[in-house]
């Protein structure tokens, strides 16, 4: 994820994670002031249209099909991001990691904007606080487990408040607890403040033992900060191990809601676990029963993780997705053995020591997980564990022989970065080299680097790049060093039209094609072996989620389409910023219909087709690097962005077209080497304005429709603020 060009590992990657609040705020006070003017550029002038927008679409010149990896989706366990939004359990720290202390002994320290809403809640004592203690010398799972004296008049134990309720909803789960003889314990789910206000079950013969005992709910009201108590009365103590609370409707323990909107936008693979964690992350924990599971520090976010969710349970949650899970692993504290055993674990046969593992935890059939990625932007200074180029390459080739001795048949790639992401993410200024010095296969290029000197132990590269929400990158300030608060070095406000806004992000997919297209003069083998490149994070970070940011999200998705020849995959950042969320409810906000839109209509298996048109984008007013980049993004047919295909039958063309202007466009349509036909379809996803956003528990202000054409048109207008993908059958087709 997007980082600062001084880092340490808790502030890895946060521009797009932990600044998007603050980026909008930031842009609109600086965009204002005089000082933000003074730093600004002159903005390259837009072109005049030509009278008549003529296209051309060449059906005998076509591109490799549309990979079905060309939208996925990338997560990983930022703070609670997966517990919030895809895992179904109520109760957080179940397992206790942080002591137990009344509200006013909590931690004070000022928590940052965006993980305050990730941040756990904690547990607080029921009755004297200093009856409940952790007990260290016999935990149940971690560090320590609480140890409730008890009373035989009085009730005593610990509650946890802040949880959703849905009014006649039934809620399931259990404890782990241990007691002296007689001990009386009640569990309550508390929805208000009257006395009736709740539901208790009381548990029987507590054990002396650690044992699993259930309970079930039915909420009695709506409520947004129910509590969950846990009480005994008698003599001695009342010792808790893990605790458990889930809706009944969950799903393997996911949530239904948000799993049911995911399978909609047919995403090729999700890239999981991380991320910026991987490099911190011990897959031998993340096994076995998650309730005996000890609790982590992810050092790399600075965040406690419950793990709950470890590898089996994000196997499962590819499964009902109905996607491919690609694997990360972690090339930062971790070492190729362990790297092996993962493979070995999930791919392994029954018959091999990590696939009997497997089998024991209730995994017997093998993951056949096919794609592997060796580290997570290990050029990084905010990485752990981060080495040289000249070191990591070797790294890199003792991974992938250690990791293909465990399965042969896995698709290998190396975590690389361009000149561009070294410029922009501030490496180069972190090396003390000047981005003057920066081009293809220079010292800090680590693409090259894997070319160079680990050829044959990959099969993709991948890539990573996040553009900023009005800012642009001004080089001469870059490095001198000049950056704003949370920012790397270099950006500054951008005063953009509403065309250069929605253009900036697919301009970051241009120049990787432009670098990637430089390589392959450089090293032809890449052709011919297939080498290809995976953009597996990406984000236009700092913007509203609404119509504005799905144009731009359609321009990137046409500019991937572009290239289908090497970008054979791609993830997005995350794959849950495609939905609304709240603890009991989700929806599609306007990236997740756009991903649907496309993932439906410009899909798997389509055929790019060479499009032309007499009306070029403007050239670039900025290189980057040398005279890179050369073009800007877009097709020729400027101010309209297309994308063509045919079916693999040829029995249909489908045209993607994106109008990010505010009036209606017209254009020509030619196509040569066949012949449309027939009725047609459009799916036009629009609303009122740019800022038309879907928001949850309320009606959509973006929406598709479906219109049906009874001719195919060859003079076509195009609604402002639109994007339009035309269905044409082929004349003649069988």
């Amino acid at each position: 994820m997007p980082p600062t060009s001084q880092r340490n590992p808790g502030t890895a990657r946060t521009a797009t994670k932990l600044r998007i609040a603050l980026l909008a705020a930031l842009t609109l006070c600086l965009a204002s002031s005089g000082l933000a003017r003074a730093q600004q550029t002159r903005q390259q002038s837009a072109p005049k249209p030509p009278a008549h927008l003529l296209v051309t679409l060449h059906a005998t010149q076509t591109a490799e099909p549309i990979s079905k990896y060309e939208y996925g989706m990338f997560i990983e366990n930022l703070g609670q991001l997966v517990y919030r939004t895809l895992w179904s359990q109520m109760l957080d720290d179940r397992k206790f990691y942080y002591p137990i202390l009344p509200p006013s002994n909590q931690p004070t320290k000022p928590v940052p904007a965006f993980f305050r809403r990730m941040q756990l809640r904690k547990w607080h004592p029921v009755g004297p606080a200093q009856d409940v203690t952790m007990d260290t010398a016999h935990p149940f799972v971690g560090a320590h487990s609480p140890q409730i004296q008890l009373d035989s008049s009085v009730a005593h134990g610990i509650r946890q408040t802040g949880l959703a309720l849905v009014k006649d909803k039934h809620y399931t789960g259990y404890i782990y607890l241990r007691a002296t003889q007689g001990a009386k314990v009640e569990v309550s789910l508390i929805w208000g403040p009257a006395p009736n206000d709740r539901q208790t079950v009381t548990l029987a013969s507590i054990p002396t033992e650690y044992t699993k005992l259930p309970f079930h709910f039915t909420a009695g009201a709506d409520s947004s900060n129910a509590a969950f108590e846990v009480t005994a009365t008698g003599t001695g103590d009342l010792h808790i191990g893990t605790l458990s609370l889930m809706p009944s409707d969950n799903i393997d323990g996911f949530r239904p809601d948000t799993i049911a909107l995911l399978r909609q936008l047919h995403s090729g693979f999700w890239r999981l676990p991380g991320g910026n964690f991987i490099s911190d992350f011990n897959w031998y924990d993340s096994v076995g029963n998650p309730d005996t599971r000890p609790p982590k520090f992810d050092h790399a976010w600075n965040a406690v993780q419950s793990n709950d969710v470890g590898m089996d349970e994000f196997m499962t949650l590819c499964r009902l997705i109905g996607t491919q899970p690609y694997i990360t692993v972690n090339a930062g504290f971790g070492d190729a053995h362990s790297a092996a055993q993962e493979v070995e674990y999930m791919n392994g046969s029954v018959q091999t020591p990590l696939g009997a593992e497997r089998a024991r935890n209730g995994h017997p059939a093998p993951y056949n997980v096919k794609f592997w990625d060796i580290g997570n932007e290990p050029y990084g200074p905010w990485q752990l564990g981060r080495t040289d180029l000249k070191y990591y390459v070797l790294k890199h080739n003792e991974f992938a022989a250690a990791m293909r001795k465990a399965d042969p048949n896995i698709t290998l790639l190396a975590s690389g970065a361009t000149p561009d992401e070294m410029i922009i993410e501030g490496v180069t200024n972190n090396l003390h080299v000047k981005d003057s010095k920066v081009g293809i296969c220079s010292s800090v290029d680590w693409t090259c680097g894997f070319l160079k000197h680990s050829w044959g132990n990959f099969s993709g590269i991948t890539e990573h790049w996040y553009a900023r929400a009005g800012m642009r990158f001004d080089l001469s300030n870059a490095e001198k060093g000049i950056k704003l608060p949370h920012m790397e070095a270099g950006y500054v406000p951008g005063h953009f039209s509403t065309l250069q806004w929605v253009r900036q992000p697919s301009n970051r997919v241009r120049i990787k094609a432009e670098e990637w297209e430089a390589y392959q003069k450089l090293f032809p083998a890449m052709k011919k072996k297939h080498i290809f490149m995976s953009i597996d994070e990406y984000a236009y970070t700092g913007a509203p989620t609404n119509l504005k940011l799905a144009l731009a999200y359609a321009m990137v998705f046409n500019e991937m389409l572009r290239h289908t020849d090497f970008i054979r995959m791609s993830a997005f950042t995350m794959g849950v910023s495609t939905l609304n969320i709240s603890p009991t409810a989700a929806s599609l906000n306007t990236t997740g219909l756009l991903f649907k839109l496309y993932g439906e209509h410009m899909g798997p298996g389509l055929i790019p087709l060479k499009l032309t048109g007499n009306s070029p984008q403007p050239l670039p007013t900025q290189h980057l690097f040398g005279d890179f980049p050369r073009k800007q993004a877009g097709s020729p047919t400027y101010p309209l962005d297309m994308v063509a295909a045919l079916s693999p039958d040829h029995k249909f063309l489908n045209l993607a077209v994106v109008n990010a202007t505010d009036t209606t466009q017209h254009f020509t349509l030619n196509v040569d080497g066949l012949t449309l036909g027939g009725p047609s379809t459009l799916w036009k996803m629009t609303g009122n304005t740019l800022n038309a956003a879907n928001n949850l528990g309320q009606p959509p202000q973006v929406t598709v429709k479906t219109i049906h054409m009874d001719t195919t048109p060859h003079s076509i207008a195009v609604a402002p603020i639109s994007i339009d993908i035309y269905h044409f059958p082929i004349k003649g087709a069988n």
